[in-house]
């Protein structure tokens, strides 16, 4: 079941939200309810869900009762490792053994595993709760019902945002009886819904035609259009995705972290990263990287604590050389920002900065999904090759209609922030407009009849839009 479809708009979310106010044990409705949403996509694998969040609760328990800090370091190794391990060997066991045996062929025997819908997002979860109540920065969760809730929850639990322990730990103990911010949640999901299914899945087909031609049928001008459809469908995909999960939870009486904050409006790579994927990025800064160091013990350090953050990135979002080499050719160039790039980028026109931002983005869009290393960089000199830039081939035109060329109009338009600078204008007095890119602080009673309207329309073209169409899932269930 994924938020775009028919049955989770029409039937699973309104009996849920019926049965959460309708209930006074509103936790243990949500808990069952995502058991059910979990149990639809991924059945098979709610055991070692269950068994992760009981060996997690019970271990942190104990963690918090023990007070030699050589135990409790022992403690919390075990803890991050076991959770690691579980990843480690869903994810990535194949690939290692893949690649160990292309060295040494024969030498380990094939490994093939189904990757657990949402594994990588519930494992950083369990992994941040724990290092946080081992550093105080969190008191113990005392109930596995919570505990679990807040693992399990719903709106989060396959594709994000990355929500910590202490984002929502009041509000899990809190009654939340009209703390529901509905109206709210709605446009926010009603936001993620129109990204996802106008504009992401009506350019899939442009990026998928393009990546999926023979490389010495690919001119430049395809190649050029399919990095663009991809570089719209990846983002309005998941930002879709993490404004329905951001909706969800206020329609549930939660807050979670913003997720984008325009990341193609950013004018380098370090300030893409800041925008794109926030929990993501927060998560490596703070579990990984400050830990290093940081930038405090010099630049060598600096420098390497970055392309460890950025290769553990690349591995992060798949087992495949693309996704290590995508991960460090951002690494490489955050590098480059770090110890001169960026001074002058900060001194040149803000339209080169942000030129090359762009620009750079895309190419490691192409590394990212391609199949391969070898695609990857036939892929990018079919985009330098200017000679062969001409008019589209027949199946392209046939591509190219009018709302495909709409959707990435308005893909274009969307990535920078021109509407809220819009609704800012439209906006009465004393009222914020709402925007899925603003704060939580957000009022519903403020809202203006335009974007309330363009609201609505949006909604009823997406659910059209959605009965015509076959399920097409979130780009990142498969990290």
């Amino acid at each position: 079941m994924v938020f775009s479809s028919i049955i989770f708009i029409f039937y699973f979310l309104p009996v849920l939200l019926l049965a959460y106010y309708a209930s006074g044990w509103r936790t243990a409705v949500l808990l069952l309810g995502s058991v059910v949403f979990y149990t639809w996509g991924e059945g098979k694998y709610l055991g070692l869900l269950g068994g992760l969040i009981l060996l997690n609760f019970s271990l942190v328990r104990l963690l918090t009762r023990t007070t030699a800090e050589r135990r409790r370091v022992l403690l919390l190794s075990g803890i991050v490792g076991l959770d690691l391990g579980v990843l480690c060997w869903f994810k990535y066991a194949g690939f290692i053994a893949e690649s160990i045996n292309a060295l040494f062929p024969n030498t380990l025997p094939r490994v093939e595993h189904h990757l657990p819908l949402g594994i990588s997002f519930f494992t950083f979860q369990l992994i941040s709760y724990a290092v946080d109540v081992y550093r105080g920065a969190v008191p113990g969760e005392p109930s596995l019902r919570r505990f679990a809730t807040y693992i399990l929850m719903f709106p989060h639990l396959i594709a994000g945002p990355i929500v910590r322990y202490a984002d929502i730990a009041d509000e899990l103990h809190a009654d939340r009886r009209g703390s529901g911010r509905i109206g709210l949640g709605v446009q926010y999901f009603i936001v993620g819904l129109c990204q996802k299914v106008l504009i992401a899945n009506t350019v899939a087909p442009l990026a998928d035609y393009a990546f999926g031609l023979d490389t010495g049928a690919l001119d430049a001008t395809t190649a050029w259009l399919g990095a663009l459809a991809y570089t719209l469908q990846i983002y309005f995909d998941f930002c879709g995705y993490s404004n329905m999960a951001i909706g969800l939870a206020f329609m549930l009486g939660f807050t979670f972290p913003k997720n984008f904050d325009y990341p193609y409006a950013a004018r380098s790579l370090t300030d893409f990263w800041r925008r794109w994927h926030i929990s993501l990025s927060t998560w490596f800064r703070d579990y990984v990287y400050i830990p290093l160091g940081g930038n405090r013990h010099g630049r060598f350090k600096t420098v390497r604590n970055l392309l460890v953050v950025f290769l553990l990135t690349g591995l992060w979002h798949g087992a495949a050389w693309t996704f290590i080499v995508w991960g460090m050719f951002h690494g490489a160039f955050l590098m480059a920002e770090r110890i001169g790039l960026g001074r002058v980028l900060d001194r040149s026109p803000r339209i080169l900065a942000h030129f090359y931002a762009v620009i750079v983005v895309m190419v490691g869009w192409v590394i990212f999904r391609a199949e391969t290393l070898a695609q990857a960089g036939d892929y990018i000199a079919a985009m330098g090759d200017i000679r062969t830039f001409a008019p589209p081939d027949v199946r392209l035109r046939q591509l190219l209609d009018i709302e495909l060329l709409a959707a990435l109009g308005a893909g274009v338009v969307l990535s920078f922030p021109l509407l809220p600078a819009c609704l800012h204008k439209l906006r009465r007095p004393r009222a914020d407009a709402p925007s899925p890119h603003l704060s939580s602080r957000l009022d519903t009673r403020s809202v203006h009849a335009i974007p309330t309207a363009a609201l609505l329309c949006g909604f009823v073209l997406s659910v059209a839009v959605l009965a015509g169409t076959s399920l097409n899932p979130f780009l990142y269930f498969r990290f």
